[in-house]
């Protein structure tokens, strides 16, 4: 409707019109009646009759532009009418209509009072992997680059259809299964298998200092596919969710669903719920907010944060990129709620920590920006500078320079 009325003025504006025109149509009847007296009437009398007629005819007249001019005002009145009439059945017959309501009202500075800030620290205090549920462009690359550089430990992914451009802020041996080589993948994690069981004999021969430096963070891209194409993933990710913890062997595996069924556990929901945290990232985590926990505050609360909002678990969470800077402290790791502690190892650096390492060197006290860096070299070519951001603070959380700043505005530089 085009009115620039308040939608509170919109009845008083409507009932004012209504009486206008009647009042227009009225006047024109009376006057029109007058006429039709006065033609019998005495020729004395005429005069005062035909008068009266005109007087009337004039207040009709005034009426009649009043109702124009809020005609105006209005737009299409008969428009309006419709318009006011089906919101009132609408709100009035549909069950949905007071939800609606109630999630258009929602307070903009409402958080939730479960709301976790640190969704690194809640998953090592739980002792869990992750299983993480996201679609294409909900920042699945992004949160598993900032969860590796919190955890630590050699990165491998599985994934089979990776671009060229994927995982590049990872060394390409580890990367595996490009081009859909199935058969590279299932022999990796047959080997995994062989790892796991030899750290078992280390650990139980020699202790934890035995299996140091030994640390991996394990990714595994469209875990479903991998179970129907790889004869090695359910034993894979059975045995790891169960006992890699324990050996430093983290798994991040990653789906479009949260069934038992797409991590390969037909049937054993329950090893899913107590090895794993379930992350759920954009439209998943506000769908589960939605159908699982009943709570539409909770669900425009995430919507209205985009890719910085998600659920992990049952817990809603916000990550901030001011807070990749800081150090993460190695928390005790175990199979599943032990308590037995296992201290983080460094890791060699990789190409691109090399790369900014010898930047630095040579630029000692000047601050390293993602802008800077991606204009710098072609070896960050397809990076986002939110990756790029990671792998500052990934560096600085392991002594390798500092970093400056947060969020879009993080830099890093050499010290020593």
């Amino acid at each position: 409707m085009s009115s620039d009325l308040h939608p509170s003025q919109l009845h008083q504006h409507l009932q004012m019109y209504t009486c206008a025109k009647w009042s227009f149509w009225g006047s024109l009847a009376v006057s029109c009646g007058l006429l039709f007296l006065g033609a019998s009437q005495k020729p004395e009398s005429k005069p005062w009759i035909l008068g009266a007629s005109v007087g009337v005819l004039e207040v009709g007249r005034r009426h009649r532009q009043t109702a124009k001019l809020l005609q105006e005002s209005l737009g299409d009145i008969d428009r309006a009418s419709r318009l006011n009439f089906q919101a009132w059945a609408k709100a009035n017959t549909q069950p949905t209509a007071q939800l609606a309501l109630t999630v258009g009202s929602i307070d903009v500075n409402w958080k939730p009072d479960n709301l976790i800030t640190d969704p690194v620290e809640y998953i090592q205090k739980k002792q869990k992997h992750v299983a993480l549920v996201g679609g294409t462009g909900d920042g699945k690359s992004t949160f598993t680059q900032y969860l590796s550089s919190k955890i630590g430990g050699r990165v491998v992914a599985y994934d089979s259809d990776a671009k060229p451009d994927d995982w590049s802020w990872l060394d390409q041996k580890d990367v595996i299964g490009r081009k859909g080589n199935f058969k590279a993948i299932n022999t990796a994690m047959g080997k995994d298998l062989e790892i796991l069981e030899d750290l078992v004999q280390l650990r139980g021969e020699g202790g934890d200092n035995a299996i140091a430096g030994r640390e991996r963070f394990l990714i595994a891209e469209e875990f479903p596919i991998l179970v129907d194409e790889c004869d090695h993933a359910a034993t894979w990710i059975k045995r790891h969710a169960k006992r890699g913890r324990r050996y430093k062997q983290f798994v991040c595996a990653l789906a479009q669903n949260d069934t038992a069924e797409n991590f390969g556990l037909q049937g054993d929901k329950d090893t899913l719920y107590s090895c794993f945290c379930l992350v759920r990232l954009g439209q998943f985590g506000r769908d589960y907010a939605r159908t699982k926990l009943k709570d539409p505050q909770l669900e425009q609360w995430l919507k209205a944060g985009g890719k910085r909002r998600f659920m992990v678990d049952d817990c809603p969470c916000e990550l901030d990129l001011s807070n990749w800077g800081t150090t993460a402290i190695a928390q005790p790791e175990t199979s599943c709620g032990g308590n037995e502690e296992v201290r983080s190892q460094p890791t060699a650096m990789n190409e691109f920590e090399q790369f900014i390492l010898d930047w630095g060197q040579q630029h000692p006290g000047e601050v390293l920006k993602a802008r800077i860096l991606l204009q710098a070299s072609r070896l960050f070519e397809g990076m986002q500078p939110d990756e790029v951001r990671i792998i500052f603070a990934s560096m600085a959380d392991r002594q390798l320079g500092e970093v400056e700043g947060n969020g879009d505005r993080l830099g890093w530089r050499w010290s020593k």
